[in-house]
């Protein structure tokens, strides 16, 4: 369906490493505050949680470095769906310094009730929203795995 700009952030100078480059650990910083505003978006963050004991938790991540990010900068976060089904969701990230593509992330979620606990079914009402809001087609690196060299 669309893509949605949710979460920017001034880099921060603890995050740099000895090159005066976003150190790789830090990339995954503003990724994770945006997937907390697609929560938000989507009536699952932590109010969510909050009232009904369902989490998202993650299960798996992909992270791409693509360009290098240097100090000053301001790094946004463009988001979208990439899938959803009963207990899981593909989320997907592009990080932005200016005009230039810094890194691709994407993560698989499951939907977890802490009360049970368990896997449990999102709620017919956000599986819907969830649901028609999957960009398609998928970006091209949606979906991608490491291949082993010979």
């Amino acid at each position: 369906m669309t893509t949605f700009r949710l979460h920017e952030t001034p880099l921060r100078e603890d995050w740099l490493d000895a090159y005066g480059h976003l150190n790789e650990a830090y990339y995954l910083v503003p990724f994770s505050d945006a997937s907390w505003a697609l929560q938000d978006r989507f009536g699952v963050g932590t109010e969510y949680f909050e009232r009904t004991g369902c989490a998202l938790y993650t299960l798996e991540t992909h992270l791409r470095y693509l360009d290098e990010v240097r100090a000053p900068a301001t790094l946004s976060i463009e988001s979208c769906i990439l899938g959803a089904d009963a207990k899981r969701l593909h989320v997907g990230h592009i990080m932005w310094s200016g005009d230039s593509q810094c890194a691709s992330f994407e993560c698989m979620l499951l939907h977890y009730d802490t009360k049970k606990p368990g896997a449990a079914p999102f709620p017919e009402d956000v599986s819907g929203r969830l649901r028609e809001a999957v960009l398609k087609p998928a970006p091209d690196w949606a979906g991608r795995s490491l291949r082993q060299l010979s």
